[in-house]
């Protein structure tokens, strides 16, 4: 007969990966600087490519100004910091040099210790962006003023959803590894249409209908794209309650092909590396 697991110690095995995940970011801190920093660098310069073409079209492009472009990118940015993870290449790796052995034998899944590994990471990052996000809206006060923020019930589930759509997602995806053996740069392939369907490198609105819908038809506008978009009063009250439908599907979706993946992934996987 199988123990019955309480949800107190579900609780403390939960909060002990979280610690011990955010304990190691904090100690390789200079990273996560480094990494704010690459991402900013097409936050502080799409914004400017933006304004100059909003300047040849009447002042906007697709109904967005250039302090309203200004506003996108960097609420994109601190959006992103929270809800995008890459946890494929830790997963791969683990898998690829058989330490995914030893997760199978801990008393969690394997889901839950990947989740919780890559939201302390998440929750670090956004941590430490916040006073550069400031500062970096500070530096723009000439274009954004008083910017007029959504951070209503809407906005903070679309966040949560947002970073479940793509952990779930990206977690899909890293189980190939159990059926790649160089799955590296397979994965790689992952972020071609990320980056343009996430709403990273423009605005979705401003791309061309058939890209627009294509774009919908994706998990990867229900991560960052929706969120942002929520946040800086570009969709509606009834518009975001339709959208937490679709992040809750999709949620559901990846994780039933991940269990189908989970299946048949370990009926291939050897543990070589070990």
């Amino acid at each position: 007969m199988a123990l019955a697991v309480s949800p107190l110690s579900t609780l403390r095995k939960w909060r002990a990966i979280f610690n011990i995940f955010l304990q190691e970011g904090l100690a390789y801190r200079a990273s996560a600087v480094i990494w704010i920093m690459t991402d900013m660098t097409y936050a502080v310069a799409m914004p400017l490519v933006w304004a100059t073409a909003s300047a040849t079209q009447g002042g906007s492009v697709q109904g967005y100004t250039s302090g309203d472009f200004v506003l996108y990118y960097l609420t994109m940015l601190l959006v992103g910091n929270f809800v995008t993870t890459h946890i494929l290449w830790e997963m791969a790796e683990d898998i690829k040099e058989g330490r995914f052995s030893n997760q199978l034998l801990r008393p969690f899944s394997y889901l839950q210790y990947t989740f919780f590994r890559s939201f302390s990471w998440r929750v670090m990052r956004t941590v430490f962006f916040v006073p550069i996000f400031l500062l970096l809206l500070f530096s723009f006060r000439s274009l954004v003023t008083a910017p007029n923020l959504n951070l209503g019930v809407e906005f903070w589930l679309t966040l949560i959803l947002g970073h479940l759509v793509s952990f779930m997602s990206v977690f899909m995806f890293g189980l190939l590894a159990l059926f790649i053996e160089e799955a590296y740069s397979v994965f790689e392939l992952y972020y071609v249409p990320m980056i343009f369907f996430s709403g990273r490198l423009f605005p979705v609105a401003v791309m061309p209908p058939w890209a627009e819908t294509l774009s919908r038809a994706t998990p990867f506008y229900y991560t960052t794209a929706v969120p942002t978009e929520i946040l800086i009063g570009r969709v509606g009250q009834a518009e975001a309650w339709n959208l937490i439908g679709i992040q809750l599907a999709w949620i559901v979706g990846c994780w039933i092909v991940s269990r189908l993946l989970w299946v048949r992934g370990l009926k291939h996987y050897s543990g070589v590396g070990m």
